[in-house]
């Protein structure tokens, strides 16, 4: 029996389904509705489903997934396989566990720093000993970008290229230096700070926005996709009941 992991973010929602610890099939859709869930629940015949969200959404899609098996949504009162030491959980973002829960299964006893490149940028951290810390939260490229043109009079809405110049010699490059060029340097000294302050530590980047930085950050990386997929289901396997 199959596992469905959804992710609702701010932007679209994602669907993983699992068998085990395997991802074998991703969706994203703009809109998951609940007679779209329960189609697909059917269609691959789900025992199991986790719901991590961001955004307000139907509460019939709840109605839907409990009638699997097993049905969980992610809160602050979930358990989890880690020590959560942020000091309000119940505000924190439900990916933003869900990322470094994936990041300590994936790479057990280790410091690992996850950053979430997406619609904000989300750095995370999680201890050798699986202690999760918390992080921080900045606005991502488009954000940056669409701010400057959003709160001036003058300044255009320009897109995000992966080529721009240090110094930028038109409003154009100009933006793109400045808000392009900043979030790789703001990348670049946070992680050179956790390595000063925690010695060996893994970087993973994950996020919509996780191609644009890969090649562009000084400090060896890792790139890993869905990885909140990955800890979805790993909460959803540490919370399972044994078929009766």
């Amino acid at each position: 029996m199959m596992n469905l992991c959804i992710d609702l973010g701010n932007t679209r929602a994602k669907l993983g389904y699992f068998y085990g610890d395997q991802l074998v099939r991703l969706e994203r859709c703009e809109e998951l509705t609940p007679e779209v869930l329960q189609e697909k629940i059917d269609h691959y015949q789900i025992a199991a489903c986790i719901l991590s969200s961001v955004v307000d959404h139907p509460a019939e899609l709840e109605t839907v997934m409990q009638k699997c098996h097993q049905s969980v949504k992610l809160s602050h009162k979930t358990p989890i396989p880690v020590t959560n030491l942020y000091l309000t959980p119940e505000t924190l973002g439900r990916d933003r566990l869900a990322s470094v829960i994936g990041a300590n299964h994936i790479y057990p006893d280790q410091n690992v720093l996850v950053i979430d490149a997406g619609t904000c940028i989300k750095f995370d951290f999680i201890d050798v000993e699986a202690n999760y810390h918390g992080g921080a939260i900045s606005p991502g490229i488009w954000m940056r970008l669409q701010a400057m043109n959003h709160f001036t009079d003058k300044l255009p809405m320009i897109p995000v290229e992966e080529d721009f110049p240090l110094i930028g010699n038109s409003t154009k490059t100009s933006l793109q230096s400045g808000a392009l060029s900043g979030a790789v340097a703001e990348l670049n000294g946070i992680i050179a700070e956790y390595k000063e302050r925690f010695g060996n530590v893994l970087v993973l980047l994950t996020g919509g926005d996780a191609t644009f930085f890969e090649s562009k950050l000084k400090n060896e990386i890792f790139a890993v996709p869905n990885l909140v997929l990955t800890g979805l289901n790993k909460i959803l396997n540490f919370n399972a009941k044994p078929l009766s």
